[in-house]
């Protein structure tokens, strides 16, 4: 039997992307019984360009968060399946396809979610990093998830509904999908990974927006979420391997600290962050055509002055001409849209930079003890994270992945910060404040979806129609108009 599917777009202030999301729905191999964008309080035009597709659209009034709109959604969905897919995703022309031949093949099949692909849209560093990481974790999970995705993801209807839904304690994106995925776990529901389905991802990282969102959004609450589940698969962004690179990043955060203090050289440790800090800002700017950061050049530049006054001042006369020719890496920042070919002189300029750290590193190994424990540390880093790094450089090449390293140790580091921040909210959550939020009993009372909800069409009230909180059912251009008053969906 064929199933029918229900796709369900939350959007917010989606301008952006939402044509292009919903303009590949309708070049779908798959017709999907309906499209609803889950309007939550946009202040642009988001409602109109959905309702320029012909999409329903379901407006929340004020923004109320992503799981809000999204349960809404579902509410109203007619669908056996429900396919919950991010404004500023691209699916394929055969995305649809394979998902409902994936649920017709497998009646026990409750749940299932795809992959980002290896072309980004964003073609700056971060985003293209960012976005070929998450692929990269999809691309490696196992086949039985151990958790949902919902920027492309599908699960049967009647099941979604008898879990209640998303949790919508979370009022902004976070780890609802996430918390979702475990209680479906738990609740005993198959959910599949399923790499072949694969969509394109659009959004634009920036280098501060990529940290508060790992570590606000996703680390802090994630970890909350396994103390209070006592769930930690080793599985996607919580393999053993990952773990470990934590804990190791950690050692190595130390031993450098030793280094440092022992040697004399603490004072170098804050210039050094800042130019790590600036340069990350600089390799994630938005695109080479724009007007390059000023700021960051002269901060780069006065820390890179800063470094090697002290470090001849110290008498660490190795280091001084590798950091002056630091700057020469903010040459390096451009377009990563395709695996690129490196320019020759800049070739031989990151070759000869990785020689001069290495015969700095031969000088100084067998000297001192602890900076032969760092070298040690960080080779076993680069062994844990090799295949990440093959990927990187077969999809973007060599200097692109050098490029991603130090990131990526970053990455590791804020995790392990998350995880403590998180780990001391939960005990305050659940030994201080009484009905903590973190407690699992408190779950249920915070899922607010309600099989017994009245549909749509009891809350049906007529509109104007230049409103912004138009629910549009039409299904073709010719039909917007005249049925642009049907329905309105209120504010809870």
């Amino acid at each position: 039997m064929q199933v029918t599917i229900s796709v369900v777009v939350p959007a917010c202030n989606a301008q952006e992307h939402l044509a292009r999301c919903l303009q590949a729905l309708a070049q779908s191999d798959f017709e999907p019984l309906e499209i609803i964008v889950a309007d939550d309080g946009s202040q642009d035009t988001t409602p109109a360009i959905a309702a320029g597709f012909g999409a329903t659209v379901l407006s929340t009034g004020r923004q109320m968060g992503p799981s809000f709109a999204r349960n809404r959604a579902a509410e109203a969905a007619s669908g056996d399946v429900l396919l919950f897919l991010d404004s500023d995703v691209v699916a394929k022309a055969d995305t649809l396809s394979k998902i409902a031949r994936s649920f017709e093949a497998d009646p026990e099949l409750d749940a299932i979610m795809g992959s980002y692909d290896s072309t980004p849209a964003c073609q700056d560093f971060i985003s293209q990093y960012r976005n070929l990481m998450h692929a990269y974790v999809h691309q490696t999970g196992a086949e039985l998830a151990s958790t949902f995705w919902s920027g492309c993801g599908a699960i049967r209807r009647n099941v979604f509904l008898e879990c209640r839904g998303f949790n919508e304690k979370y009022g902004r994106p976070a780890v609802e999908d996430i918390e979702l995925g475990y209680r479906l776990i738990e609740a005993g529901h198959k959910i599949v990974l399923d790499r072949t389905i694969e969509v394109t991802h659009l959004k634009r990282w920036t280098f501060w927006g990529l940290i508060k969102t790992d570590i606000l959004d996703r680390g802090i609450p994630w970890t909350e979420l396994i103390l209070r589940d006592h769930m930690m698969p080793n599985d996607l962004n919580l393999q053993l391997s990952q773990r470990v690179s934590v804990a190791l990043v950690f050692i190595l955060v130390a031993l450098s600290g030793m280094v440092a203090v022992l040697g004399g050289a603490y004072l170098l440790i804050p210039p050094f962050v800042v130019l790590f800090l600036m340069l990350g800002y600089w390799w994630g700017s938005e695109a080479s055509t724009h007007p390059r950061p000023r700021s960051a050049f002269v901060i780069v530049n006065c820390m890179v002055g800063l470094i090697a006054l002290l470090g001849y001042s110290q008498k660490m006369y190795g280091l001084v001409p590798l950091v002056i020719v630091s700057p020469a890496l903010l040459a390096l920042r451009h377009r990563y849209g395709k695996k690129e070919r490196v320019r020759t002189p800049k070739r031989w300029l990151g070759i000869l930079y990785i020689c001069g750290l290495v015969s700095v590193a031969a000088h100084y190994l067998p000297a001192h003890h602890l900076i032969l424990a760092c070298f040690v540390v960080l080779t076993l880093i680069g062994l844990l994270n090799s295949q990440f790094y093959i990927f990187l450089a077969a999809y973007r090449g060599f200097s692109f992945t050098l490029a991603a390293i130090p990131f990526h140790l970053l990455y590791h580091f804020y995790n392990g910060l998350s995880f403590m921040i998180g780990a001391v909210r939960h005990a305050w959550r659940t030994t201080m404040v009484p009905h903590a939020e973190g407690a699992k009993t408190e779950a249920a009372s915070t899922h607010h979806l309600d099989q017994n909800r009245l549909t749509r069409a009891d809350y049906q009230v007529e509109l104007p129609l230049h409103s912004m909180q138009l629910l549009v059912s039409s299904n073709t251009r010719a039909r917007l108009a005249a049925q642009a008053n049907r329905d309105l969906w209120p504010e809870q």
